[in-house]
Parts: C-alpha cells; structure tokens; sequence
C-alpha cells in the first residue's frame, strides 16, 4: 500500500457553530433578604467554526475525511447573576490560498495569507437572564430567554496554489525535472505522461535586489494540459485553477516529444488558448517561453528550428536542459528579475501579510420580510426576528408581553396592518403561530374612525360631543 499522502484541493465542509446556553429565572433567596428580586445569570455564547490559512497545510484532506465540524455550546445560566461559560471555537486549519464559496458559488473568503482567518458559521447568542429584563414597570420579571438555535450549513473549499511562477506545458514536457532542478522540491519524475497528478511547490533563489535583499520565487508544478482542458477534458478545471495566482506563466514546450508529430509551435497555441479559456486575464500575465531537452540531438535541432519564429512572435525564450543544467541559471535569475517587477507593481500582492480591508455597506430599510405562506397566514421572515421568537418562552405570559412590545416598536405590528393582516388572522414567524390581535393605533385612521363610531350610543349627549368623537374624527383626517 502506498504512503503517499493523498492530494485534495476540493471538498465540501458542514459548519455550524454552538448553541448559545440558556439564561436562567431564578429570585434570589437568602435570610434576612425579603423579596430579595431576580437574580438569573445570562447564558454563554456557543462557539464558531473558524477556517484559518496555515503556511505548510498543502492539502484538504483531512477536512474532506472530517467535513462535519461545529462548535461547543454555550453554558447555561445560573442563579446569584453567574453566566454560562462561554463554548469552545472549532479552529479549521485550510492551506494557504483556499477559497470558501457557498454551494451555489457565492464567494465568502479568500485565505492568501498565512494566519488569515473567516468565520465560517457563527456560535448562538446567549440567553439573557431575567436580570436582564427588570425595570421601574417589570419588578419582578418571572422568564429568561433560551439560548439561540443555530443552522447547519454547507460551504464549498477549493484550494488554488499560490505561486510566483506557474509552469505550464503538455505532459512529459520537463516540467517536473525543471522544478527539482530550479529549487529543493522533489516531484515524482517518470518517463511517461501524466506522472504528476498534483501540483507541487518549490522555492527557488534567484538572486538579490538591488538593495541586496534576496529574490526568493515560488514555483508551481502544474500538471500537465492537455487541448481541451478548460472544457474539462482530462483533469482541466482542477489544475488550471492552480495557474489563476500565478504572477508569471512559464510555458514549457518538449522539443523531443514521444510523438513525433508533435510540434512546440502547436503546442504553445494550445496551451495558450486553453489559459485564456479558463480565464481572460490569464493574457495578461507576464510569459516565458522554455525549449526544454537541448541536451537531445533532436531536442536541439528542434529548438534551432523554432526559436527565431518564436522570437519573431515577440516571445523571450530559455533553451535549458533539465538533465544537463545547461541554460538554468539564465533562466533563474531572469525569472527573478520578473517576478520582483510584478511583486512591485502588483496592488494586490500580500507579501507584507497585510490583509486587505473591506467595508460593507449594510442596506437600510427593516430586515425581515412579510409574505403569505401556502396556508394563507402571514409569514414574517427575518433572521433577527425569528431570534426574538425562539429565545423567548412565549407560553410565558410576562414573555409574551415582552415580545409584543417588541415587534411593535421594531414596526413589525404595522407593517402586517400594511400588509392586510386583521384581527385573528394567523402570524407565522420561525415555529411559532400567533393570533393576530392588533391594538386600535396600529390601525389605519378610517378603520379606527368606524370602529370607535359603531361604540358610540347616538342617544348619549356625552359621548357625541366628548372627546372620543372629536379624536376619531381629527384621526379620519379632518
């Protein structure tokens, strides 16, 4: 049985964090101490599942053979006002330059540095004591919230290889030789196609700044392309994605192929047109050509023939030979030079371990929606008011007071008064269902005016000129 350590650079992951601890209701109880009053403890926060870049992790494997991961819950709540104990976070270690979509493709993070960190799901509030709930009108508050529920979601982890340098070229080309040449990386090197079935890492030295500072450069082993890669053909979308961070693209091209009807000149527009396929602004990447296997008597010959065409084409090619050497150190210190020039121009480039910064603009308006469900009740759906309703002991009637008040001063009593809603008609928010009963100023002034005028006794002076008329008529818009 092999030993090798399988390569996985996609896989699903289920997250959710901990459920917030429940807050708790007690009174406190002590000699001496009559109506000693509330004195329930808040819940503790449930943990979060956090994914964190990691310099080394070169592979999703083992999240892909653990792809369930949450955090702890939250504590509860005690008496004499003691909190629940925070939960523990679930920490994720991914390698660096995984990117975290939704399963429908939403992009949420892109890890590219080392120790960046995203909070994948989010552990439950707390419950808050009924300490939490006492004032000048609610002496002796007898509820305490539960702590909040958290859902189970699914993401989408693809790793794309950060490199300075992504070298390219159909299978058997060298590609492999070139990078254990170039740097320390030792790549698994056969003589038949396909060998390598994962990208591999090198770091190479190639030379100083002009301030003496050494020029260290990432190589990329890429597997081989094959025409029709960027359509899927072979293994096409799972290792072009690895060239997307390259700052330079090193196109090597075999000059002694196994088939000799193989052209390098053929074989570069393939390559090429497959990269701009996958994605348009590969164009603009800075490239280089290699004729690789000069060593060869047909390699050489073949690199006669087609390095002044390529060179008429504008392209700066390297004649090198991967078992010789000869021709590796021109290139090294040239790639170098390159990759220094894109690091100093590239705006993005986050060698300084800065992480950018992003502001989101929240949108204004209220933050939850009415609707009608298949049964005809109202539904309010609103993730922050769905919180209020499941936190909360609504069979408590002091709780469901609380509630009421609530929704009314965040508008939710009005907006289902605008949307047609009337007394006894069904409300449905999260779980829960309620009877509609909307008090007299939530409702529209003619509606008011007509349902305080069918009170009215026409036979009782005092009601007809009191102030019940005058008000309902200056509410009718007088």
């Amino acid at each position: 049985m092999s030993d090798a350590v399988e390569f996985i650079d996609s896989t699903p992951i289920h997250v959710r964090g901990g459920r917030g601890g429940n807050g708790a209701a007690s009174m406190r109880r002590e000699s001496h101490v009559p109506r000693g009053g509330p004195d329930g403890g808040d819940g503790g926060r449930g943990g979060d599942v956090v994914l964190v870049a990691k310099r080394g992790q070169a592979s999703l494997l083992d999240i892909q053979r653990n792809p369930h991961r949450r955090g702890d819950d939250g504590g509860h709540g005690s008496s004499q006002r003691k909190s629940g104990a925070a939960g523990e976070d679930a920490v994720v270690t991914v390698p660096i330059g995984t990117v975290v979509r939704t399963r429908d493709g939403r992009l949420l993070a892109d890890l590219t540095t080392d120790g960046q960190r995203f909070v994948a799901a989010e552990g439950g509030r707390g419950g808050r004591g009924n300490v939490a709930f006492a004032n000048r009108h609610r002496r002796v508050p007898r509820f305490a919230e539960y702590g909040e529920e958290v859902e189970e979601r699914s993401l989408q982890l693809d790793l794309k290889v950060i490199a300075d340098v992504g070298l390219v070229g159909f299978p058997s080309a060298g590609k492999s030789s070139l990078v254990s040449r170039l740097s320390a990386a030792r790549p698994r090197i056969e003589a038949w196609p396909f060998t390598t079935l994962t990208p591999h890492l090198g770091m190479m030295r190639a030379g100083n700044r002009p301030d003496g500072s050494p020029i260290d450069v990432v190589l990329a082993d890429v597997p081989g392309l094959v025409e029709g890669a960027s359509d899927g053909k072979g293994l096409g979308h799972r290792f072009l994605r690895h060239v997307e961070r390259c700052r330079v693209l090193l196109h090597v091209l075999d000059t002694a192929p196994f088939d000799p009807d193989r052209d390098p000149l053929v074989d570069l527009a393939v390559l090429r047109r497959e990269l701009v396929a996958h994605d348009p602004e590969l164009a603009e990447r800075v490239e280089v050509v290699v004729l690789n296997k000069v060593d060869l008597p047909d390699g050489r010959a073949m690199a006669d023939l087609v390095r002044p065409r390529l060179q008429d084409e504008g392209w700066e090619v390297f004649e090198v030979s991967a078992i010789s050497g000869e021709g590796l150190d021109a290139l090294r210190y040239r790639l170098g030079e390159l990759v220094a020039a894109a690091r100093d121009t590239d705006p993005t480039a986050t060698d300084d371990g800065d992480e950018p910064v992003v502001i989101t603009l929240r949108e204004s308006g209220p933050d939850y929606r009415i609707g009608r469900d298949p049964s005809g009740a109202y539904a309010v759906v609103g993730r922050r008011i769905e919180r209020w309703v499941q936190m909360l002991p609504i069979d408590n009637p002091d709780a469901a007071r609380y509630l009421q008040g609530r929704l009314r001063r965040a508008g939710v009593v009005s907006a289902l008064v605008d949307a047609g809603a009337r007394s006894g008609d069904e409300v449905v928010i999260g779980e829960a269902v309620f009877d509609f009963q909307p008090e007299l100023d939530d409702l529209p002034a003619e509606e008011r005016a007509e349902i305080l005028a069918g009170e009215f006794d026409d036979d009782d002076p005092d009601e007809v000129e009191g102030d019940i008329v005058v008000d309902a008529v200056d509410d009718a818009g007088r």
